[in-house]
């Protein structure tokens, strides 16, 4: 008489693929603290911009009570967040892909938006931190004052979530420009600091800046989120400074932040690449 083996009744229901991107996102945090050189830099560059130019910054804007360091704190954190989506997802992708690890994923029972919303959930837990630092940073050391009103934050909260999800769509979409690994920190950088530069977030006011770079500004993200950002934490008398001296425009940036997160995505869809391009 021989013995049969038999395997015990699974039951329980796969994971979904939201519950596999959130582990996939625990994954990636580990990963990229783990990594101190990466957490150093990703957090410091703005911590030290904002630190600098915030100094070098003085006086108040007439008819306002802002200053010009103060005008220039929401900026960065806009930059902060641009920082942490669009060229950290742009440059741990590009890793992923040369090292073959996407095409490992690519072939695992996984969902490929797993894959994606693993690294969402890991920006945007380090977007949240950079701005706690960074507004940190702005009330102690240039008397930044935190909202009262609860619409403001409010904006803060659809401003910050359409950010992150235009700048990481962008971001990835933007991973494929990479030849390899090694390149990619140069490849994400260049178009971030251009990017800053037209935006307004070096250079303030931002009604300085000649009418030529306003409008090219204007076309992408990063000028809509600042702008978003300096209508949470400054006064309406600092308007006469802005571009448009009515109102701070919530639904033009509303509109502009929601078009980005739809173009991010069709080029998600119509440019990514699971393979490297040695692979091929």
């Amino acid at each position: 008489m021989t013995a049969t083996t038999t395997r015990p009744a699974t039951t329980g229901k796969d994971p979904s693929a939201v519950a596999l991107g959130l582990h996939r996102g625990v994954i990636e945090l580990k990963g990229f603290f783990r990594e101190w050189d990466n957490v150093v830099f990703t957090f410091a560059l703005p911590i030290v911009l904002l630190a600098l130019l915030g100094s070098l910054f003085s006086g108040i804007y007439e008819g306002s009570t802002v200053t010009s360091a103060q005008y220039f704190v929401p900026s960065m954190i806009a930059a902060g967040v641009a920082s942490a989506t669009f060229v950290n997802l742009g440059i741990s992708i590009a890793a992923d892909r040369d090292d073959g690890t996407l095409k490992r994923l690519r072939g695992a029972p996984m969902p490929k938006s797993s894959y994606f919303l693993g690294k969402v959930v890991m920006v945007l837990v380090i977007s949240v931190a950079e701005v706690i630092i960074l507004l940190g940073l702005g009330m102690l050391l240039f008397d930044v004052e935190l909202p009262s009103e609860a619409s403001r934050w409010v904006t803060f909260g659809w401003v910050f979530l359409l950010g992150v999800i235009g700048c990481s769509f962008l971001g990835i979409a933007a991973s494929s420009l990479a030849r390899t690994e090694r390149s990619a920190a140069a490849v994400m950088n260049l178009p971030y600091i251009v990017l800053a530069f037209i935006s307004g977030i070096f250079y303030t006011p931002i009604s300085a800046l000649p009418e030529p770079l306003q409008q090219l500004g204007a076309i992408f993200p990063l000028k809509w989120m600042a702008q978003g950002f300096r209508s949470v934490f400054l006064p309406d008398d600092i308007l006469p400074q802005e571009i448009v001296t009515t109102s701070w425009e919530h639904g033009r940036i509303a509109l502009v932040l929601g078009a980005w997160c739809i173009g991010g995505l069709l080029l998600c869809l119509t440019t990514f690449r699971w393979r490297g391009r040695r692979d091929r």
